[in-house]
């Protein structure tokens, strides 16, 4: 099963191109990634890259991908395709392949990504991935997506909308623990509203983001073009 996130993003097209395509400006936003950065390319080739993902403080992740192309329509829609794989054990991930697509609305741009990837570690992997990995992959891409719309949208930096959803959170654990030390019987209600109630304007907040393709007349955007998914060939 395929991830799928959207946010509709009030903000200047190439600016909000910029700010996913160029690896030093996705990289601030994006949790994802620590480190992305272009390789040397041939004339006519594809984009390859390399990236990092820290997993833990003391644990870091690598893999490589190649831009399989993108699209411009005249109507103003744009599509950029990758695929990713990582030869690294320690990588839940083994390989995939993704798209992120840009489509003008009334009242912003609809920026919103698909993609799809295979688990390594056999049945255990499908397990962790299952119950755990793609849940937070899910959770983070929305989150991330967020976060970029604050920057494009409110010119909040993403290094700033992090200091600020980190200060968020520590309000509400610590407004859950005085419950539970002065007043338990309210503890379960204290933790209830400290999950329910909604994120500052300023602060990201996945639940933002729309988790499935919506419901719209002719259905969701299709997949991208075979011809920018296809095996790069020599």
């Amino acid at each position: 099963m395929g991830l799928y996130i959207e946010t509709l993003i009030r903000a200047d097209p190439d600016e909000l191109w910029d700010r996913t395509q160029q690896p030093e400006q996705h990289r601030r936003w994006d949790l994802w990634f620590t480190g992305i950065d272009y390789l040397p390319r041939t004339p006519g080739k594809p984009q390859h890259f390399r990236y990092t993902t820290r997993v833990l403080p003391c644990l870091t992740v690598a893999g490589v991908g190649v831009a399989a192309g993108d699209r411009h329509h005249p109507e103003g829609t744009r599509t950029s395709v990758l695929r990713f794989s990582s030869p690294d054990p320690l990588s839940l991930i083994e390989d995939g392949s993704g798209y992120w697509r840009y489509i003008p609305a009334e009242n912003g741009i609809r920026f919103l990504t698909g993609y799809h990837y295979r688990s390594r570690w056999g049945r255990f992997g499908r397990l962790v991935d299952r119950l755990a990995f793609r849940p937070l992959m899910r959770w983070a891409t929305a989150w991330s997506f967020d976060r970029l719309r604050l920057w494009c949208e409110r010119g909040i930096p993403p290094e700033r909308s992090l200091r600020y959803a980190l200060g968020d959170s520590t309000v509400r654990l610590l407004a859950v623990v005085l419950a539970v030390v002065a007043v338990p019987v309210a503890s379960l209600a204290v933790a209830a509203l400290a999950v329910l109630l909604p994120p500052l304007p300023f602060t990201p907040a996945a639940r933002r983001c729309l988790r499935h393709p919506p419901e719209r007349t002719g259905s969701a955007p299709p997949a991208p073009p075979a011809a920018l998914i296809a095996p790069e060939t020599s």
